[in-house]
């Protein structure tokens, strides 16, 4: 049984997560170490883990797509792909070799760093597509949701700089976008973490009331500033990230 202090801690954490979460992802950075310093073992850690990040994710996503920049019908076919190749990814996580993407996320996230950095030409205004929506945006769900049920770091960024390289989104309807497709990749993972009686309810519930409140401030933050919020805060969690899983794993 956790104590009541802890419990409180982790709202606060789940706050934090939430907020960060709702503008550049990464929010799984601050709330699994809390987790895990709560004495919640690794498996019950992310199982936790994954369900008290719906909630903020969830309240993130609700909160773009009422301001409108998401649109749900477009959605669809990306959605249900990206819950079938994220439960997959849980499935199969255990049978095969994933040492390789220790080295490869935290180059991937380096990457994504550096362009949001030093691309001239980022904002809020849509550009010129590369690929089509509605044939392409379902691939790349199913593609990230497959690595978000096998590894799981960086998700939310991989989708952001997918969203706006290659569908020429701007930064605010990336991320909105972002959010619908993190949430159903979350939601198809907790089909197998909730069954086998993974999840920690107790600390769960507490993050997920920091989450709601984290995600809906995040999110009116990010709708509010734009690619002035949104993209030196990709930078910053996405190196954070890399380091992270480099040399704090």
């Amino acid at each position: 049984m956790l104590d009541p202090l802890v419990l409180l801690a982790l709202a606060a954490v789940g706050m934090l997560a939430g907020f960060v979460d709702a503008i550049a992802g990464g929010g799984g950075m601050i709330a699994l170490p809390a987790l895990l310093s709560a004495g919640l073992p690794p498996v019950a850690a992310l199982a936790t883990n994954k369900l008290q990040s719906v909630f903020g994710t969830g309240m993130a996503a609700l909160t773009y797509w009422r301001r409108g920049f998401v649109s749900l019908k477009a959605l669809v076919p990306a959605i249900a792909l990206t819950y079938a190749g994220s439960l997959c990814g849980a499935l199969v996580v255990k049978q095969i070799d994933i040492s390789l993407l220790d080295v490869a996320v935290p180059v991937a996230l380096i990457g994504i760093a550096l362009y949001f950095l030093f691309a001239p030409n980022l904002s809020d205004a849509d550009k010129a597509a590369r690929l089509p929506f509605g044939l392409f945006v379902p691939v790349m769900g199913m593609v990230i949701g497959f690595y978000d049920g096998v590894f799981g770091p960086g998700t939310g960024s991989f989708l952001t700089i997918g969203f706006v390289m290659l569908f020429g989104l701007g930064l605010t309807r990336a991320s909105g976008n972002t959010k619908i497709l993190n949430l159903v990749s979350n939601l198809a993972a907790l089909t197998i973490f909730i069954p086998a009686g993974d999840v920690v309810w107790p600390a769960a519930i507490a993050m997920a009331i920091g989450q709601l409140a984290g995600g809906y401030i995040g999110a009116r933050t990010g709708i509010r500033y734009g690619a002035k919020i949104i993209r030196p805060l990709v930078v910053v969690v996405s190196i954070a990230l890399a380091l992270r899983l480099l040399f704090f794993r």
